[in-house]
């Protein structure tokens, strides 16, 4: 290794030592040379002045001359430097485009009921309330926590049900949609029914969106403003019931309008159709791009494993994921990935100190470019406007109490009535865009230059070339009059090598 390095300073300092000779046997130019040469390039430059100071014999033009020049170089000077401060604050600008289409594609709307239990079933697991709420803490980035009522109960629950996937009993003892709670489905004319919603699990249960998925994004299409999606839903208050102790005291259904590429997120984003209502919601398609960084804060080189498109919201629930792996060997069924699902004991002794870790640390963090999860460079998102009206009407109640053999009672407490549609066949897209660009910057630099100065990019090769040559001149001065500053001695002849190819240098 000493060897390598000690061959590597003989290399450099032979290669130095033939430079240095290569510069001593070049003949040193006189004053009068260096002077024509430096009056020559007065002369010749396409720098716009030089010429007049060189070429007056006026000392008072000169003097002149000499001033707009300096001025001027100045004035360029603190321009260049102005425009460069300003592009390395990498400003943006924000354009807002409508486009016009034919056929508008529909979003992904997902539905729960605010009840999310079926009675029969938490009348034998009365815990299974307090159970889900500690689970379903994960997709919010809460430490689990267990209050003094549930504590005991849940933890006797666990000890003693080793087996129990509260899962598997969420999605047989939940909220369930069939021709029972789903009475009417009609979208843009024509009938659907509970086949066209995909099921998916939220902090309310058993969930289903109808546009699931991007096979049938493709397929669900308006070609007419003001018509869209039309379901009637029954809540079955009987059927299906909650607590009231952990905040739900209402009735009926809540949903998320969202891209079909995306998660819904409920978390202060659901709206609520309560029962005996119609709900009428009128959407438009609002298209966001964001800037990467500097100019922006999101990064197009982020990929999700279990998602094709990025959004803050499912990266936040990979990021939870994969540290809950990591740490616990497991992953919650709310979370997405591949692993042992987390049993109930699970979340008590790991999941809970794990979510507590992530909070603390800020492992899992949303906003900037350097945080685990930066706002993704193009998202779509379809502001609402929400009208309610009393349903059914005195006649229509007659008719709907005939028609589905009910009482008027039960239509009155268990019937919503939801549309959701377009308010116009366009779509907005608000753009991030550079409001300096390179090439907008080198024209701007350009004019400056050739504004003040006449200079251009040749120029600049000039005056470099110009600048090169006189550091040359110099280094041959100090090497034929003032040897011993550099205090070296021209080496032996016969430890030259090939004198013929060193006096071609």
């Amino acid at each position: 290794m000493e060897q390598t390095e000690k061959s590597k300073v003989y290399a450099e300092n032979g290669l130095l030592e033939k430079i240095k000779l290569c510069l001593s046997k070049k003949p040193l130019l006189s004053p009068t040379e260096r002077k024509k040469f430096d009056h020559d390039f007065a002369i010749s430059t396409s720098f716009h002045g030089i010429h007049n100071i060189v070429q007056n014999r006026s000392k008072i033009r000169k003097v002149l001359w000499l001033v707009v020049v300096l001025g001027s170089v100045s004035l360029v000077t603190w321009q260049i430097y102005s425009r460069l401060l300003n592009y390395f604050t990498w400003p943006t600008t924000t354009s807002i485009e409508v486009q016009y289409v034919e056929k508008m594609e529909f979003p992904a709307v997902t539905f729960c009921n605010l009840n999310r239990f079926q009675t029969d079933a938490v009348a034998k697991f009365g815990v299974i309330f307090f159970l889900w709420h500690i689970v379903s803490e994960v997709l919010h980035l809460r430490k689990i926590t267990a209050n003094s009522t549930g504590s005991t109960e849940a933890t006797d629950f666990v000890a003693s049900h080793q087996n129990f996937s509260i899962a598997e009993f969420i999605r047989n003892k939940g909220f369930y949609l069939d021709n029972s709670t789903l009475l009417d489905c009609d979208f843009f004319g024509k009938p659907c029914s509970p086949k066209d919603f995909g099921h998916v699990f939220t902090e309310y249960g058993n969930c289903f969106t109808f546009n699931h998925g991007e096979t049938i994004q493709a397929k669900r299409k308006v070609s007419v403003s003001g018509r869209g999606l039309s379901l009637l839903f029954s809540v079955n208050q009987e059927t299906f019931t909650d607590n009231p102790g952990l905040g739900f005291v209402d009735a009926g259904i809540i949903f998320a309008i969202h891209s079909p590429k995306t998660v819904p997120q409920f978390d202060g984003l659901g709206l609520l159709s309560p029962v005996g209502m119609h709900t009428r919601v009128t959407i438009r398609q609002v298209k966001t791009v964001h800037q990467e960084y500097p100019w922006g804060e999101c990064n197009p080189n982020i990929k999700l494993q279990n998602f094709s498109n990025y959004s803050t919201s499912g990266c936040l629930k990979e990021c939870k994921a994969q540290h809950i792996k990591k740490q616990c060997g497991c992953v919650p069924f709310l979370l997405p990935g591949n692993g042992i699902e987390c049993d109930l004991q699970k979340y008590f002794n790991c999941v809970s100190p794990v979510l507590d870790h992530i909070e603390l640390k800020e492992l899992c963090t949303v906003g900037t470019h350097n945080s685990s999860c930066p706002v993704s460079c193009e998202e779509t998102e379809y502001p609402a406007t929400i009208s309610y009206s009393s349903f059914p009407s005195q006649k229509a109640l007659k008719y709907l109490s005939k028609k589905l053999n009910q009482s008027r009672k039960y239509i009155r407490e268990n019937l919503v009535k939801i549309e959701i549609n377009y308010s116009d066949l366009n779509y907005k897209i608000t753009q991030q865009q550079k409001a300096v660009s390179v090439p907008e910057l080198l024209a701007d630099l350009g004019g400056q230059l050739g504004l003040f100065c006449g200079a251009s990019l040749i120029t600049i090769i000039e005056i470099i070339e110009y600048l090169f040559t006189n550091f040359y001149w110099i280094c041959i001065f100090f090497l034929l009059k003032i040897p011993e500053m550099t205090q070296w001695t021209p080496p032996p002849q016969n430890h030259l090598g090939n004198k013929n190819r060193i006096e071609e240098c």
